[in-house]
């Protein structure tokens, strides 16, 4: 975790809709997880803290419950964990693609909102 402003961050981007969509998703994980974001390193910004230990390596790190950051391509929300509820609520979503841990959107117009605070909610009560 960094003293980065995270507001700072966000309107460095230059991208209109994104930098939108992007203070509309802070909102949203604001609002569920009733933490303050913070920014984890140069462009990544998280709620929460947690430990999270490496099931390859057991090593154990500081991070973040849940997360978020504006990448070029995607908007990309560190919010998965490949729960039974999770994959209902993904089938639902709208457009997006994923990885392991990772959800990824163009825009938050492509996918259905109210879906995707169950997502982040989901995110929030799980234990890393």
């Amino acid at each position: 975790m960094t003293d980065a402003s995270v507001e700072e961050f966000l309107d460095s981007i230059a991208d209109e809709q994104k930098r939108a969509d992007s203070y509309a998703i802070i909102e949203m994980m604001k609002k569920i997880t009733g933490e303050t974001p913070k920014m984890w390193g140069p462009s990544i910004i998280g709620f929460g803290e947690t430990v999270y230990r490496s099931p390859a390596t057991g090593r154990e790190v500081d991070w973040m419950k849940l997360g978020f950051s504006p990448r070029k391509a995607n908007l990309t929300l560190y919010v998965l964990h490949h729960g039974v509820d999770q994959t209902a609520l993904l089938d639902k979503l709208g457009k997006h693609t994923r990885s392991k841990g990772c959800l990824y959107i163009k825009r938050l117009s492509d996918v259905d909102k109210r879906v995707l605070e169950k997502l982040i909610s989901s995110a929030c009560k799980k234990e890393v």
